[in-house]
């Protein structure tokens, strides 16, 4: 580590490695988690379906941020299919964003593949007046059990497992979100909510990791993954 490094970048290189170390017993033998931003580059990443990055994203000390709506939606390189995600993320008061994962770019929007993990200012959006739609929810599909989101400009804590079908949303140490895709619960929630229309909706076996831009300022950092044996 150089001695002249940015100290937002040592730090969140320390709590990277702390994380690191922390291995998820029940989805089998723990593997190294690589990271997906580097902390002052857009690199391994790149606009949905293929496009240029909006000028909206900015990387540098440590975070990856979004403002103003002229970002679009990015997704990695990458495609993972059995993975562990973690990162963190803050929003500003009434802010919308999302993390959307398995998601096939085939499709016009990131949402009509992939499940999306609600990024949210619960106080101030309309959204966090249900915990179908407020933050850490499956949005539209399974409600977050308990609010463990912290004020908006507060960094968040997140953890994201899909194993199989089997796939669990974690919120600042809380899980707050388990359901089985392709399960008949599943298939009656899409049916009834937006994702009728839909048809590869969650049915993508290995895909991209897609993070929204809504119009709002979201910071994200700390961005890593490991893929689970």
């Amino acid at each position: 580590m150089c001695d002249n490094a940015p100290m937002p970048v040592v730090f969140a290189a320390l709590a990277l490695l702390a994380v690191a170390q922390d291995p998820i017993e029940d989805y089998g033998a723990p593997r190294p988690f690589r990271l997906l931003f580097d902390g002052h580059t857009l690199a391994g990443w790149h606009g949905y379906g293929g496009e240029k990055i909006g000028p909206g994203w900015k990387a540098e000390g440590g975070v990856l941020s979004c403002r103003d709506g002229q970002g679009g939606d990015i997704a990695t390189d990458g495609t993972f299919g059995d993975f562990e995600l973690r990162l963190e993320w803050r929003i500003e008061a009434g802010g919308n964003s999302g993390i959307m994962y398995r998601v096939d770019e085939s499709e016009r929007a990131a949402w009509f593949t992939g499940p999306e993990m609600q990024v949210l200012d619960n106080a101030k959006h309309p959204d966090g007046r249900s915990p179908l739609t407020s933050a850490g929810a499956c949005y539209a599909m399974y409600p977050c059990s308990q609010t463990t989101v912290k004020p908006a400009d507060e960094w968040n804590a997140v953890r994201i497992v899909c194993k199989g079908n089997h796939v669990e949303h974690w919120l600042n140490g809380v899980k707050v979100v388990t359901y089985e895709l392709g399960s008949t619960d599943w298939k009656e929630r899409a049916h009834k909510a937006k994702f009728s229309d839909h048809p590869n909706y969650g049915k993508v076996a290995k895909g991209h990791i897609v993070l929204q831009d809504h119009g709002n300022r979201v910071e994200y950092r700390s961005i890593q993954v490991r893929e689970l044996g």
